[in-house]
């Protein structure tokens, strides 16, 4: 799979292709679906799928200081994204001036003139161009005018449950990770580089890697976690604090995983933690051997669920 950042990046001979439009935060089982409607229906075309996103998050820069929590990296959105079988991922930095485009100039500028679209894919919910003026009805008598088609995909979810990406950062932010998992179509992952700790752990007989999540990352609610560490390709189980550290004072909310039957040298390593289910929440001990006593109880767990 290609991967673009900015309209000047596409190849200046660059022909026909099918495009799916979205922030795609999460990439979550209905984005799934749309993706995999644009890449049949490019094959069925004869020409390239392309996904276009956005970055930063465009809620930024429509109100700045509101950006939300982001339920994946572009680096791990893009990765997904080619697991769905797409032939580009592009990426435009939304900016003031993409922001201020109306809905008309978004569509000759970037659908028209650059990426030379045959078909569009998106959800029926789609709204785009300034002050979201443009939606799948304008779009698609843009694409008579311009020679595309326009397919608008019916949202989906499960039950009484619509798959959306706020609702997926709800269940986040409350620990409900198998409530994500069933959005997602896999376990919550964030990712960011190991650094040095307090070291406390290593002097209690649980040493943890302590991660520093990248910037917006959708980190649990506060708790303890089973689940993996991501090592390349490795899938590590593991015990996840997420929380200050009650017990010893802490004040800064950290990432901590205890690797079962690891013993090796993580810094400086960029690493994903996946959760699997909140074991218990955060609790302020009166000691370390009853933090020890807990987390012995806690490890053992998190071996039967995820070891």
């Amino acid at each position: 799979m290609e991967r673009w950042r900015g309209l000047e990046t596409i190849p200046t001979k660059w022909g026909r292709c099918v495009v799916t439009i979205g922030v795609f935060d999460g990439v979550h089982r209905g984005h799934q679906l749309i993706i995999a409607r644009a890449v049949e229906r490019a094959k069925e075309l004869g020409v390239p799928s392309v996904v276009l996103t956005f970055d930063p998050h465009p809620i930024e820069v429509v109100r700045p200081g509101s950006h939300p929590s982001l339920l994946t990296s572009q680096r791990y959105k893009a990765d997904l994204v080619e697991e769905l079988g797409a032939d580009v991922f592009c990426v435009l930095p939304f900016t003031t001036a993409l922001m201020r485009l109306t809905a008309e100039e978004f569509v000759h500028s970037v659908l028209v003139e650059k990426l030379h679209a045959s078909a569009v894919i998106v959800g029926e919910n789609f709204r785009f161009g300034y002050k979201g003026g443009g939606n799948v009805a304008s779009l698609t008598q843009d694409g008579q005018r311009f020679g595309f088609t326009v397919e608008g995909f019916a949202l989906q979810g499960s039950g009484q449950t619509q798959w959306s990406s706020t609702y997926i950062r709800s269940c986040v932010s409350a620990g409900d990770m198998p409530a994500a998992a069933e959005a997602l179509g896999r376990e919550h992952r964030i990712h960011g580089v190991i650094v040095r700790g307090d070291q406390r752990g290593r002097k209690i007989g649980y040493p943890t890697a302590n991660l520093e999540p990248l910037a917006w990352s959708a980190v649990p609610a506060d708790g303890i976690y089973a689940g993996r560490l991501v090592r390349g390709q490795q899938l590590l189980p593991a015990a996840i604090s997420i929380g200050t550290n009650p017990t010893f004072a802490g004040t800064d909310r950290r990432a901590e995983a205890f690797v079962l039957d690891f013993d090796g040298d993580l810094y400086g390593e960029h690493v994903g933690m996946e959760f699997a289910v909140k074991l218990r929440d955060t609790e302020r001990f009166d000691g370390v051997d009853a933090l020890t006593a807990q987390m012995a109880l806690d490890v053992a767990r998190t071996r039967e669920l995820v070891g």
